[in-house]
């Protein structure tokens, strides 16, 4: 039996209290051979929880499923999404919400299993998880807190013991999920289908009360929380843009409330810039594109805005515009995070009218010359210019002499500007060709190594440290192009 103190746990499930139309009660299902693949001891002890218990033998059993853990109230969440622009009913087809972990500070964190059996939202789905993915999930979620972009991540890997079917018998895994919780803009549109105005408004207090209780302070609270979810994801997405990030499924039910990166599923980095890179295999318009991610969250926002025009004000009309007026923000937000982001990675700490051409002109170079787009940044930041037949053009001349002058005018000269772009400009990103190479041996030959090898790698990429170096060299061009795929 497992005993609370033994690991930590302190549960509740304050989702479980909306309204039963949000969510089912479901249990998880029992495997037969669980195994600890990678627990987290990092993110353990900042929950408040103890990596040594979760990784013996009734440890790994909660991990998997297989037994409850004191508190623990198993649901899977229900909501809608755009998917690829097209509606449809979803809810977790292989998840489930064990609760929230409160940890020692106070604050609270979801706790949800993925690959963890059929649900009532499975839709024929088998609910199970493959290995390879869910490693990929856990890999690529660290990397992103490594530098420093909410986002989800994991507590730990576990297989399962069992096979799992996709195109061929593939090991069977679950993953621990954590977040500040997994409310989605689907959620909303969930609950303003489905439901009544009385559960939009319970499900829109609980997101208030949870993620931005200074709403509650303001006139018109369901405003100030549509306006609040636009800053975070202005914020968010300029981050992704900034490390040259692509999600690859920005579906509604793919942005969370709380402005935090989730699904790792088709996502991938660039190597070499170009705007329209498209690294996922369903996606065939570059409906997704890294490009088109700016304005996508703004498409996904005024989904959301039209969710809460109830809420916002009787008069529909009245409410429309006013949630139209808060959205027009988004552009503006977003460009502000962005280009103050990018004035970081070149070194200026001193904002000027010029700095927005400065940029431009650095990424039509890039592009043009088809430049690595990190180690771009990284050469600028220590001042290497021999690596690249972009540093031999004269466009790129003219454009460092202009960037120099422009440092020029930056208190405390090059050595105050280079110290903000190592700050700013990673040393390494987990490159498609790197993860494929640490996943492979995992999943083929339960050869972890190499997965731990680049997990430390990427744990501060912003060290600059020579171990590092072996792992930001680009690919060698390939035939067909990289392609992710969502793991399901």
């Amino acid at each position: 039996m497992v005993k609370q103190n033994d690991f930590g746990f302190n549960f509740d499930n304050s989702y479980a209290r909306l309204p039963e139309s949000l969510f089912s009660f479901t249990d998880p299902d029992a495997v037969p051979a669980p195994q600890a693949v990678i627990i987290n001891d990092q993110l353990a002890e900042a929950m408040g929880l103890s990596a040594e218990a979760l990784k013996a033998a009734a440890g790994v059993g909660v991990l998997a499923g297989n037994e409850v853990p004191p508190g623990g109230l198993p649901l899977a969440q229900a909501y809608a999404g755009h998917q690829f622009g097209h509606f449809t009913m979803l809810g977790d087809g292989r998840a489930l919400l064990l609760g929230e972990q409160i940890t020692p500070s106070g604050q609270r964190y979801d706790l949800q299993l993925k690959g963890s059996g059929r649900t009532p939202y499975s839709r024929g789905g088998d609910g199970k998880a493959t290995l390879g993915p869910m490693l990929r999930e856990y890999l690529i979620g660290e990397a992103m807190y490594g530098l420093r972009i909410p986002t989800t991540r994991s507590l730990a890997v576990v297989t399962t013991g069992e096979k799992v079917y996709r195109e061929t018998a593939l090991p069977g895994a679950v993953l621990t999920r954590v977040a500040k919780s997994h409310l989605r803009v689907g959620t909303f549109q969930y609950a303003a289908g489905r439901g009544g105005e009385k559960e939009l408004k319970l499900l829109a207090d609980y997101a208030v009360e949870r993620h931005y209780p200074e709403a509650s302070q303001e006139s018109n609270k369901y405003l100030a929380l549509f306006r609040a979810v636009i800053g975070a994801q202005a914020s968010l997405i300029s981050q992704w843009m900034l490390v040259g990030f692509i999600h690859g499924v920005m579906n509604t039910d793919n942005m969370t409330i709380s402005g935090e990166t989730i699904d790792y599923g088709p996502c991938a980095f660039m190597d070499t810039f170009d705007p329209s890179t498209v690294f996922s295999s369903i996606d065939h318009h570059g409906r997704y594109a890294y490009a088109n991610q700016p304005k996508i969250a703004a498409w996904n926002l005024a989904r959301f805005g039209e969710t809460l025009l109830p809420l916002i004000d009787s008069d529909q009309e009245k409410a429309r515009q006013m949630a139209e007026n808060e959205l027009k923000s988004f552009s503006s937000r977003y460009d502000e995070h962005y280009l103050n982001g990018m004035r970081r990675k070149l070194g200026i700490t001193n904002a000027r009218d010029e700095d927005k051409a400065l940029v431009r002109d650095l990424l039509q170079l890039m592009s043009d010359h088809k430049a690595d787009y990190t180690n771009a940044f990284l050469d600028l930041t220590f001042a290497r210019f021999d690596q690249s037949k972009l540093y031999r053009s004269a466009d790129f001349e003219e454009w460092k002499a202009q960037w120099r002058e422009r440092l020029g005018q930056v208190p405390g000269g090059w050595n105050e500007a280079q110290g903000l772009m190592k700050r700013s400009n990673p040393a390494v990103i987990p490159r498609n060709h790197r993860v494929e190479e640490a996943l492979r041996p995992a999943v083929q030959e339960g050869d972890y190594g190499p997965l731990r090898r680049l997990l430390h790698v990427l744990e501060n990429p912003f060290a600059h440290s020579p171990e590092q170096e072996e792992f930001a060299t680009p690919p060698e061009p390939t035939t067909p192009p990289y392609r992710t795929f969502c793991g399901t």
